[in-house]
């Protein structure tokens, strides 16, 4: 009886194990050529901070927040080059138009849900105007993002408040490699599985520049997935627009890519455009009703803006154009393995009406990316 319970046992650890949330690369998919860093998240980027708010309420809340600080000092003090890249813009991204004008980001970045978009611009804004130093500031310019978690979420609850975001901003640190149902993930959708907050990194050889560039991601968007060119939707049968299965591809996605090269606004621009073919790659289509946004931006501290400027001249460094194209790859690279990353370590969830969202099945996609020989028998 004893051998027989251990057997049991060992049965049911090894059937957990094979069904656990895993990374991409813990499956033995590698997306791309290009080296990871030691955490394979945005994190891997020095200085920049994550922190999420996770609300799981009853049967009916499921949403969150998720905050990305550039670096942990006065980021209205000290702001950072950055730059806004629309895919598709049926979505909601509080702040473009002074970042696209100015160039800089002055706030925490904030992920939440479409509804609670106003009330992330609140937090932020309180938070900015409580920092020490920040007395006199009379203007905020909150980045606010968001996808619409309404199928799994009660979403016209409007759940979020100012505390959960502060929260998310304060709660913040650099080793935070959290992913899937976790703070702005937990009530989203991509491909018709569970999406989620998914994270992943580069770091460029020295003969490069020796760059590190990050990636996170809000998956809650569709297409014909696939996976390091391997055709899973339709494989599955998971894709939009066919006879059997009319599902809709809409939704949306936020990309947020971070990196220490010295960068100006201009080719902050061009890699936030690169990421989006990330995107691309993994079979997103940016559909009709797809809000698909990158924001991109340097902690180089070379090149941050301070508030108060003591010079008629800033003077910054600048990768020069023709050194752009391993930054580029690297953004392309670590989007598309992000998004994985979102769907492999999301979790089925239930919520809002009794809606169900599966995770992925690996059972059934394992078996196709051997097939295409992505992994090995």
């Amino acid at each position: 009886m004893k051998n027989l319970l251990l057997c049991l046992t060992a049965g049911l650890l090894l059937f957990s194990s094979l069904n656990a949330q895993q990374r991409a690369r813990d499956l033995d998919i590698k997306i791309g050529v290009i080296p990871t860093g030691k955490k394979n998240a945005i994190t891997d980027v020095a200085g920049v901070k994550v922190g999420h708010t996770t609300l799981v309420k009853g049967d009916s809340v499921r949403t969150g927040v998720t905050a990305i600080l550039p670096h942990g000092g006065n980021i209205f003090q000290q702001k950072v080059p950055a730059a806004v890249y629309v895919g598709n813009g049926f979505g909601k991204l509080a702040g473009t138009t002074q970042v696209e004008e100015l160039g800089n980001i002055e706030t925490p970045i904030i992920l939440t849900n479409t509804l609670d978009v106003a009330t992330g611009m609140n937090a932020v804004i309180q938070y900015s105007l409580g920092l020490e130093g920040n007395e006199e500031v009379h203007s905020v310019n909150a980045v606010v993002g968001e996808t619409n978690d309404g199928y799994l979420n009660d979403i016209r609850g409007q759940h979020v408040q100012i505390p959960d975001v502060i929260s998310a901003i304060e709660k913040a640190a650099e080793d935070n490699t959290e992913e899937g149902n976790i703070g702005a993930g937990t009530g989203t959708v991509a491909f018709g599985f569970k999406g989620g907050i998914g994270t992943s990194s580069r770091k460029l050889p020295e003969s490069l520049g020796g760059y590190t560039i990050g990636v996170m991601v809000q998956s809650n968007f569709g297409g014909n997935l696939q996976i390091d060119g391997a055709p899973i939707g339709e494989e599955l049968g998971r894709y939009p627009f066919n006879d059997k299965l009319m599902q809709s591809a809409d939704g949306s996605c936020m990309i947020v890519v971070a990196t220490n090269a010295p960068l100006d606004s201009r080719n902050l621009k061009r890699l936030a455009k690169r990421a989006f073919m990330g995107l691309a790659k993994t079979g997103g289509i940016a559909s009709n009703g797809s809000g698909d946004y990158v924001i991109a931006f340097s902690t180089a501290e070379e090149n941050r803006i301070p508030y108060e400027i003591k010079s008629e001249i800033l003077e910054t460094k600048n990768v020069p154009n023709r050194l752009m194209s391993p930054i580029f790859m690297a953004a392309i690279e670590a989007t598309e393995e992000a998004i994985l990353n979102s769907l492999f370590m999301a979790e089925t969830s239930t919520g809002f009406q009794g809606h169900t969202i599966k995770a992925i099945p690996m059972e059934k996609v394992l078996p196709v990316l051997r097939k295409y020989q992505v992994i090995p028998e």
